[in-house]
């Protein structure tokens, strides 16, 4: 179980650390910085707050900091609105927070969610719920990314199987950057609910397993997936870029819909509808899992 006093102090330290002096419009200094980054009391000083104030929140004293000085602390840490998210999760007054520390049951998609994607003629799409399982997945999305219905229950993650899938690696053009953004999404939610179990054993067994993933996971790093692209080398219709586009169901925050699409008239589109032909086809299944 994730302690969020010391998740809350690496944050704050890693975020520090990542900030450029002249960037945040810091008076000339001519003293040798030692390690990269903004001092303490640098932090102090663009939040407005005292150097002891501060250095009592990076150690991870329960400090419940007011609105203006998490405002303050947002704008001195360059955090965005993820970050800010998190830095509110970590604090213990963040709306996932409050959400997310209950006992969990066991995701499960509603018949009608099951319906809509299967409806989706010509648009992959994927439903993940807590920590990136995916929870379903529409024929296209199958045949685009990987059959996750063939997978073990426990394997049918998305950080799992970006990361410890050969397929995954050959299949993303821009790997690192996706990958990177499955570390920082699952960051983000544990921050907003530590006391999840499933999440932290998730955690500990990508670490584990992958060099990369134990790198960028000590990097502190927070990112919200709600819209982007990707870039794909698919073995079936070879190289097309993916937009993608988050829907979250009302009073359902733990479950999202990411729908994929793809420029009209583009050679990405003509390759998505080759592959929708080619997954309807009684002999080409979508594609089975690395193993």
């Amino acid at each position: 179980m994730a302690d969020p006093n010391r998740e809350l102090a690496d944050f704050l330290r890693r975020a520090r650390s990542q900030q450029d002096p002249q960037r945040a419009g810091l008076p000339a200094d001519a003293r040798v910085r030692r390690v990269p980054g903004l001092r303490r009391e640098e932090v102090a000083l663009l939040a407005g707050v005292s150097t002891d104030y501060y250095a009592r929140l990076e150690q991870g004293r329960r400090i419940v900091p007011s609105p203006a000085v998490i405002d303050a602390l947002v704008r001195a840490l360059d955090l965005g609105s993820a970050g800010r998210a998190h830095l509110e999760d970590l604090i213990g007054i963040g709306t996932s927070a409050s959400v997310h520390r209950q006992a969990h049951g066991v995701q499960r998609v509603r018949p009608g969610l099951n319906q809509l994607l299967d409806s989706l003629d010509g648009v992959p799409a994927l439903v993940l719920g807590r920590r990136s399982d995916v929870l379903a997945a529409n024929r296209l999305a199958r045949a685009l990314f990987a059959d996750f219905e063939r997978m073990k229950p426990a394997d049918r993650n998305y950080a799992r199987w970006i990361f410890l899938d050969a397929d995954a690696r050959s299949l993303f053009v821009d790997w690192e950057q996706q990958a990177r953004a499955a570390v920082e999404s699952l960051r983000l939610d544990l921050g907003g609910d530590p006391g999840d179990r499933s999440t932290t054993a998730l955690v500990a067994d990508l670490r584990a397993q992958s060099p990369e993933f134990d790198q960028w996971w000590n990097e502190h790093r927070v990112y919200q997936r709600t819209y982007g692209a990707k870039r794909l080398r698919h073995p079936v219709v070879g190289d097309l870029t993916v937009d993608y586009e988050t829907l979250t169901l009302p009073g359902d925050n733990d479950t999202t819909i990411f729908a994929y699409s793809t420029e009209p008239n583009s050679p990405s589109r003509r390759a998505l509808n080759l592959l929708a032909s080619w997954a309807l086809t009684p002999d080409h299944s979508p594609r089975t899992p690395h193993r």
